[in-house]
């Protein structure tokens, strides 16, 4: 019973940069009654921490792909430059020290490390056409 109250939504949280959204039932560094938290972004990338104290404030939600309550997804946080709201997603935002968006990174790069900067470089993949356009090949 105690879970059902700690696991009903409190919000949506919404990504400020790729408008995810999904209702969130925490937001804080120590999600109640945890054993694993994951990370969920944009692009269904997924980070499995075992930690039950996380490094920065997250909005996270009861893992709906388990029938374990204890199990956790960070949904994201606040970029620490500009405050936006923003996933965990890496074409949205990056964690060094805290939690920062990628234009906020893009604008201060030169402020972050070297393996941050290459890091970012290899992120600017050209986008992918649909197949249904014209010139594409299926």
């Amino acid at each position: 019973m105690a879970c059902e109250a700690e696991c009903r939504p409190l919000g949506v949280f919404e990504c400020q940069l790729c408008a995810l959204t999904a209702p969130y039932s925490y937001v804080g560094q120590q999600p109640p009654s945890t054993q694993s938290v994951v990370g969920l972004g944009h692009s269904a990338h997924w980070h499995h921490f075992l930690s039950c104290s996380l490094l920065e404030e997250s909005y996270v939600m009861r893992d709906p792909f388990t029938p374990n309550k204890d199990r956790f997804l960070i949904l994201g946080s606040r970029c620490g430059l500009c405050g936006r709201l923003v996933c965990v997603g890496p074409e949205c935002s990056l964690f060094y020290s805290k939690r920062f968006c990628l234009p906020c990174v893009r604008e201060n790069i030169d402020a972050f490390p070297q393996e941050i900067q290459q890091d970012l470089e290899k992120r600017k993949v050209p986008s992918k056409r649909p197949a249904s356009q014209p010139g594409s090949r299926t």
